[in-house]
């Protein structure tokens, strides 16, 4: 498929007519063109002959409309002269410039910057066309960042012509661009919810995914699960495989792509009876997923003229994305009730009632993603036992098995075939109550044995499992080990692929840590202050375009009030509005006000974050200590003397390493300063603040080589 709709040399522009031009648009449109794009088009093309008539002896290409898979969306003219890329967005008719309309040119540059592979030498200019403007940009400045990409400039049809020949003559000694910039490698890297959206609308996301083979195994992981599945329905059989990944390597992307390939299989509708659900534990998560794709959803069908209610489109994402307690207590609203003898039983006149309603039989294929959150038995049979979150509705007395067996028992049922895909974070377990992945493989043992086993050979280290998975599989006949169920690098942090590495050393005071730290600081930046007002203004400086930022805590910090910051109140919608609303809404990250917390952030991605390190886990002589406040006027330590204390300085470390792992391109850290100061008796001003709290944290960072602003 074409990268644009047009593109030649300015020569071959130049000599020919303007309706040709339009007609080549038109021809390589998919579908019907609307009258609003040829009136563009008409527009752009005579500004475009007006402006290179000047350079008809040049070498050089324009482009129309090319592709930006990754944003959705085509840049209406780039030109490509003198070395210079220049992309041009049009806004015909307008005479205003809007904040937005700037951003989303910059957003263009910034793309081809980050991963146009022909672009990344050259010097990138953003210039946003209002037609009826009747001013332009004087002033042309380099951006801050040293990435050469320049300011996003303005101006109205009249000034395109100076403006271009202005840059020109400023940067004169440029390297000619690419011959073939027009079919450049293209390695974008996506946040979840790109390729969320994506997904949905073209049921594939291989072109705005990473294709370096030799590093990132997306690909091949996707593909030896779809041919564990179709091994499993010709044979008759279930399987389970077990994915394991770093922060941000792409685990939830790969269950969405596995979901979606199976349920489509090439085709524009589902296929009968062999669809893949995606589900989920994390509630934030499944709600900025399905609220993105239906306000996506929603807006296409608009533009298309088509007559949707928002609440149309939010009705038909949720079936591709579930939170997995809903499917969960679909299930057990199907079983015998009460639990006889510890056995699970389906009720089949419950079945057929849920079927009636619209509940039928499990689907062939279920990935759950971040399985290692999976309810313990404890946590699941005393939620049970109080009738879950519907009151008596749910109310199952003696629970018999923990959450991961009755997921595993659910698609047992199936007579025929089922396969169940685990996406496995290592050391994200973050809420008491989570299981980890050692009560998957425990009820896989004990209670089914006939399953194949296809695991990761990474699953056997430390963070998963607590290093017992070889001890736990080694009677089971049904594994197989496969390298290709293992996502080693990083994509989110996509100028870092080192990053998830470094965040481990520094949890575990590893020696690598100064060495990663440096191999990764100049394209990623990470640093260190004690001020707040110094963090926010870092990101304020870093963001361009509709990038976006947030202020981070775990769900233990307790006193971030003094520094002016909240923590984002609980509830799904209010982390949908955290992450989703533009910069002009106090309710987005970007304004830094609400820090959220290691529950509404895991599995999602900001650009750039600032870690407000609190009290709650502190540097002392080589080891953390761990601390909860007691809400009054204490930090209390929590010692490791009892499991449950164990078990709370796990899940607090790994709330670090999940804050530590949301930027895609850099981060500040912030250890405030604490309150040094004390009252005319002598006594601590507050003595929930001491200076004590965080220097040693501050200086354990600062020995890593962090750089201090």
């Amino acid at each position: 498929m074409s990268r644009c709709l047009y593109n030649s040399s300015i020569k071959e522009f130049n000599n020919a007519c303007a309706d040709s031009i339009l007609g080549d648009l038109v021809k390589h449109f998919h579908g019907v063109t609307p009258t609003t794009s040829i009136e563009a088009w008409e527009g752009e093309i005579a500004i475009m002959k007006g402006v290179l008539s000047s350079y008809a002896d040049r070498e050089g290409k324009i482009i129309f409309e090319y592709d930006i898979p990754r944003l959705g969306k085509r840049i209406d003219v780039v030109l490509l002269l003198g070395g210079i890329i220049f992309c041009l967005e049009f806004k015909v008719g307008e005479s205003k410039i809007l904040e937005a309309d700037v951003d989303q040119v910059l957003d263009y540059a910034l793309d081809l910057k980050n991963f146009h592979k022909f672009s990344q030498d050259n010097l990138i200019v953003p210039i946003l066309v209002a037609t009826n403007y009747r001013d332009a940009s004087t002033n042309i400045q380099m951006s801050v960042y040293d990435d050469r990409v320049v300011n996003p400039l303005v101006t109205g049809k009249a000034g395109v012509a100076k403006l271009i020949a202005e840059i020109l003559h400023q940067f004169p000694n440029e390297v000619p661009v690419n011959p073939d910039w027009i079919i450049s490698p293209y390695a974008p890297t996506p946040t979840i919810i790109e390729a969320a959206k994506t997904l949905y609308e073209n049921h594939s996301v291989e072109n705005i995914t990473r294709h370096e083979a030799d590093k990132v195994s997306t690909d091949r992981t996707i593909a030896y699960i779809l041919d564990v599945i179709r091994r499993s329905k010709a044979n008759q059989e279930k399987s389970i495989c077990f994915v394991t990944g770093v922060p941000g390597a792409g685990k939830t992307l790969v269950g969405l792509d596995v979901a979606i390939k199976q349920t489509y299989q090439g085709q524009d509708t589902p296929v009968e009876d062999e669809g893949a659900v995606y589900l989920s534990g994390n509630g934030p998560l499944v709600a900025v997923l399905n609220e993105a794709l239906a306000q996506d959803n929603y807006k296409k069908a608009k533009a298309k003229g088509e007559s949707k209610k928002l609440s149309d489109s939010r009705r038909e994402v949720s079936k591709s994305i579930q939170i997995i307690h809903r499917y969960r207590d679909n299930m057990l609203a199907k079983i015998k009730n009460p639990v006889e003898n510890g056995v699970l039983e389906i009720d089949p006149q419950k079945a057929i009632k849920m079927q009636k309603s619209g509940y039928g039989e499990v689907e062939h294929v279920a990935i759950f993603d971040e399985a290692q959150r999976s309810w313990t038995h404890k946590r699941i049979a005393d939620y049970l036992k109080r009738g879950g979150t519907y009151g008596n509705k749910l109310k199952v007395p003696n629970f018999p098995m923990s959450e991961a067996a009755f997921l595993i028992w659910s698609l047992d049922q199936r007579e025929d075939w089922a396969t169940i895909v685990c996406l496995v974070g290592g050391g994200q377990e973050i809420n008491t109550g989570e299981a980890g992945i050692s009560e998957w493989i425990s009820a896989l043992n004990e209670k089914f044995p006939h399953w194949s086993i296809y695991i990761s050979p990474k699953l056997t280290e430390p963070e998963y499992a607590e290093g017992k998975v070889n001890e736990l599989l080694e009677g089971n006949p049904n594994v197989t080990y496969a390298e290709s169920l293992h996502l080693g690098v990083s994509l989110r942090s996509y100028r870092a692929e080192k990053l998830s590495a470094f965040v481990h050393a520094l949890l575990s005071f590893d020696d690598s840590a100064a060495q990663l730290y440096s191999e990764i600081k100049d394209k990623y930046p990470i640093v260190l202050t004690r001020d707040m007002e110094k963090a926010k203004q870092w990101l304020h400086e870093k963001v361009r375009g509709t990038e976006r930022t947030g202020v981070l805590v775990t769900k233990e910090a307790a006193r971030f009030k003094p520094l002016g910051i909240h923590i984002l109140a609980s509830g799904d919608e209010n982390a949908v509005h955290w992450f989703l609303e533009d910069k002009a809404d106090t309710r987005s990250s970007n304004y830094l006000e609400d820090a959220a917390t290691e529950i509404q952030v895991q599995g999602l991605e900001l650009d750039y974050t600032c870690l407000l390190w609190d009290a709650d886990m502190r540097y002392n002589n080589g080891c953390w200590r761990f601390y909860k406040f007691n809400g009054k006027t204490n930090w209390v330590e929590q010692i490791a003397n009892t499991e449950s204390k164990q078990e709370l300085q796990k899940y607090m470390l790994n709330a670090y390493r999940v804050l530590l792992t949301r930027a895609r391109a850099g981060m500040v850290i912030c250890v405030p300063t604490g309150n040094p100061n004390k009252t005319v008796s002598g006594f601590w001003e507050d003595s929930t603040r001491l200076p004590e709290f965080y220097d040693g944290t501050y200086e354990y960072l600062k020995s890593l080589g962090i750089e201090e602003i």
